[in-house]
């Protein structure tokens, strides 16, 4: 194996089919070990405080309704610059702390670059035909292109799901290296729609191919699915990025989106993260979150950590 590199892009390779026609998935098997996840570490007091605050670092604080507007992407962003109470945050000794991202449609990225001018906080556009990617390459590359024109630092794009389910593995590379190669030097996350690939083979498969083209995150679900995140899932992905690592030396990062809305989920997903590759995966550089209401929790749970009591939902940031 070569050296692990945490903080090297993806270059992503040729199309290496050995490398995931032969995955066979025990979905019983990954259910029964994501089930087994929560019981694996208890986290209680300044420990679960901390690793809800590591989760808010690694949030991509989202909003992709019909009813967007800039001014609502401006309070969005403003949450994102301040996400926890700064009495509190001074009370646990931590100063600074920022959402990983703030994420939005391609028109409104000029609106959330704006509002976070000087904050380091990076904006995401989703692209491609979000949320089912039925349209032509050339408009979907188009709309990564225009998002970029607007100033987003992040890509999240779609996969076709058809090429999944007829297996045309070519066909899924081809517009992924497209894809790719318009994102430029802005980082590129996947949308596998795992809700939509029926097994988790599929979703095994699908991530390979992903990172073979050079994502830089794979990402669950665009959260309009039917199903979205879920522990097995997640696990199956994990271990597909653990083999890319294996093969190639170069840590791809991982975004569960759509479904997460506790800080019980925020915790699950982290012991998960460490479970299977390791806390270099407890970064904003390799793990993000896609929530909007899950913060809110989070926010509740460090106010009765600190106070003693919970917050009244009025006294927590608006989003």
């Amino acid at each position: 194996m070569k050296d692990e590199a945490p903080g090297r892009r993806n270059p992503g390779t040729a199309l290496h089919r050995e490398w995931f026609e032969t995955i066979r998935v025990n979905t019983p098997a990954s259910e029964r070990r994501a089930a087994s996840l929560p019981q694996r570490r208890s986290l209680k007091k300044e420990w679960q405080a901390a690793w809800l605050l590591n989760a808010v670092r690694c949030i991509d604080l989202t909003t992709l309704s019909g009813d967007d507007t800039s001014d609502r992407v401006a309070r969005l962003c403003a949450k994102a610059r301040q996400p926890i109470d700064a009495v509190q945050l001074s009370a646990l000794g931590i100063d600074g702390l920022t959402t990983g991202a703030v994420c939005v449609y391609p028109t409104m990225v000029s609106a959330a670059k704006r509002s976070l001018d000087g904050s380091g906080v990076p904006v995401a556009s989703v692209a491609t035909g979000f949320p089912a990617g039925l349209m032509p390459l050339d408009l979907r590359l188009a709309e990564i292109r225009y998002a970029l024109d607007q100033g987003a630092d992040e890509i999240d794009i779609v996969i076709s799901r058809a090429h999944v389910l007829q297996g045309d593995w070519s066909a899924l590379y081809d517009e992924l290296c497209a894809m790719r190669e318009a994102c430029g030097g802005a980082l590129m996350k996947s949308i596998l729609a795992t809700g939509e690939l029926k097994t988790l083979e599929n979703v095994a498969k699908a991530s390979h191919v992903a990172m073979q083209a050079g994502s830089d995150f794979i990402k669950t679900s665009t959260g309009k699915e039917p199903v979205n995140a879920t522990l097995p899932v997640s696990l199956t992905m994990l271990r597909a990025i653990r083999d890319y690592r294996d093969q190639t030396g170069f840590a791809v990062g991982f975004k569960p989106a759509g479904g997460l809305r506790t800080a019980k989920d925020a915790l699950n997903w982290q012991v998960l993260m460490v479970e299977e590759l390791g806390r270099d995966w407890l970064r904003p550089n390799l793990f993000r979150i896609g929530a909007s209401s899950l913060l809110g929790d989070i926010e509740r749970q460090i106010s009765h950590h600190v106070t003693g009591r919970y917050a009244a939902s009025h006294r927590l940031a608006a989003g």
